[in-house]
């Protein structure tokens, strides 16, 4: 698994070519590429430019107060880094099992954030891609063009969206950076006529989840030659499983599988976590590499995420999605599937299991119940995981006896797939790049691969893929020989 692009000699010989920033992603980051006089690619690496200061500045506070506050990291999955906190909070007040109500409750609002931004990604900011094509005229790539050529489509994916965050607001109090889970559990049932209104849609819902998984399925099966094998590389995989292997993304046990589907590690207390990964700083850019201790720098980085869950788990627990993951397994053969556009599939899987678990949980009268707390013996120390639409999210933190935080840890789910991310870019500037004009289209295949990830590099840009954007092609002597720009209105100069 070892990239053969990771450095490159003499740098200082080689041209560059700059992506700077990537479009259609969550937050600022950039693509830079070393090519020799033959362009023969040398080294390409995805920089994260932005800062993340909450480790940092979240020392000092009141430890209740941290639940709201990291959901500022994200105005996407705010819900996740919400419950990944309070999770570990419940073990700072010495809770290890919440009340039924809840449980439930924070289920339901996790499952809401999953469909919502599973969602978002997929129509708004990934189906142009895959329905006009990765060199399709650019001002025609974005969810208004899928909305003019697929109205149905396009309208579907507004509307799964909406429901999601109709979840969200109900369980959290609002839809954005909600206050619905605390330490020790929630700050509300759900009502009767909330429950209601939600099922007057659900079963559309789930229908359309449905649908969604029947046309990215399609697609692969359309044409295999791209879809199974676009940026393809190997690499082994992460993610919680519940107590019988199922996929639960709300809680469970770590469990890590090679790149032939072989465990590597399984059952792991997540408190634990420290003992298994460990993450590895380097010096062009601002994210964490985490790796498996037991395998090395090297050999340990893995990916997480909707590939790696659906396939590190045994089974689905709802129905529907159960016979989406065999099909999907049965596509794949007798070995795990490692093709990037392969998340899209294993996306819209998880989000039909999102709606069929909101819908199980509708109906079931301890969403409306009456005890929302539960307590225990105070500790100094606590872990929170969750699995997070991009992947499993570690919150860890340190309290001492004045109640204030003296240490924060985040490992969020695009740090781990970081080196999955610099390994599918590599592999697709090596595969499009040698001896090519720099246009649009062939820039457009290298954020394919970084977007097929769903990366949150923070909370950003979804401008209808508007990104101004400016490439420069130098050669050895530092003189620039081929400029493209574009603009924000997505027009191309030279």
């Amino acid at each position: 698994m070892t990239s053969h692009l990771e450095t490159a000699e003499h740098p200082e010989n080689l041209k560059r070519v700059a992506i700077d920033p990537v479009s259609r992603v969550e937050g600022h980051g950039k693509v830079t590429i070393l090519l020799d006089d033959h362009n023969k690619v040398h080294q390409v690496r995805l920089h994260i430019v932005e800062f993340r200061g909450f480790e940092r500045f979240i020392q000092g506070r009141p430890y209740w107060e941290v639940p709201v506050m990291v959901q500022r990291l994200c105005g996407i999955c705010p819900v996740s880094h919400h419950l990944a906190a309070s999770k570990a909070f419940d073990r700072i007040l010495g809770v290890r099992t919440l009340t039924p109500t809840a449980e439930k409750v924070r289920r339901l609002m996790h499952y809401g954030q999953i469909l919502q931004s599973h969602a978002l990604h997929f129509f708004h900011l990934c189906s142009p891609d895959l329905l006009f094509g990765f060199d399709s005229e650019p001002t025609r790539r974005n969810i208004v063009g899928v909305a003019e050529k697929y109205p149905d489509t396009a309208r579907r994916g507004v509307l799964l969206r909406r429901f999601g965050q109709e979840v969200i607001r109900i369980t959290a109090g609002k839809r954005i950076h909600g206050t619905g889970a605390i330490p020790g559990g929630v700050n509300k049932a759900v009502t009767q006529e909330e429950r209601d209104m939600l099922l007057e849609d659900i079963y559309q819902i789930v229908g359309w989840g449905r649908d969604a998984v029947h046309l990215v399925k399609q697609l692969h099966e359309t044409n295999p030659a791209l879809y199974d094998s676009f940026g393809l590389f190997r690499s082994n995989m992460m993610s919680l499983v519940g107590h019988n292997g199922e996929l639960d993304l709300y809680h469970g046990s770590l469990r890590a599988r090679d790149d032939n589907g072989a465990i590597i590690f399984d059952g792991v207390d997540y408190q634990n976590y420290g003992q298994h990964i460990e993450e590895e700083v380097k010096s062009w850019t601002y994210m964490k590499f985490p790796f498996i201790k037991s395998l090395g720098k090297e050999h340990g980085w893995y990916k997480v995420g909707p590939l790696a869950r659906v396939q590190n788990c045994d089974h689905i627990a709802t129905p529907l999605a159960e016979a989406e993951r065999r099909q999907f397994a049965d596509y794949a053969g007798d070995m795990p599937m490692h093709a990037p556009l392969a998340y899209h599939w294993a996306r819209m899987i998880e989000m039909l299991h999102a709606a069929e678990s909101i819908k199980d949980l509708l109906h079931d009268a301890d969403i409306m119940g009456g005890e929302l707390m539960a307590y225990g013996e105070r500790q100094r120390e606590g872990v929170g995981v969750i699995e997070a639409p991009r992947g499993t999210l570690f919150h860890h933190y340190r309290v001492g006896e004045d109640d204030l935080v003296t240490m924060c840890n985040l490992i969020v789910s695009t740090t781990s797939n970081n080196q999955a991310m610099n390994e599918a870019v590599r592999q697709v500037a090596r595969r499009y790049l040698h001896g090519r004009e720099i246009a649009e289209g062939l820039l457009n295949h290298i954020e394919v691969a970084i977007r097929a990830f769903d990366p949150c590099l923070s909370c950003a840009t979804h401008a209808l893929g508007k990104m101004p954007l400016e490439i420069e092609l130098a050669d050895a002597a530092g003189l620039v020989i081929h400029r493209l720009v574009k603009s924000a209105d997505g027009l191309l100069s030279a």
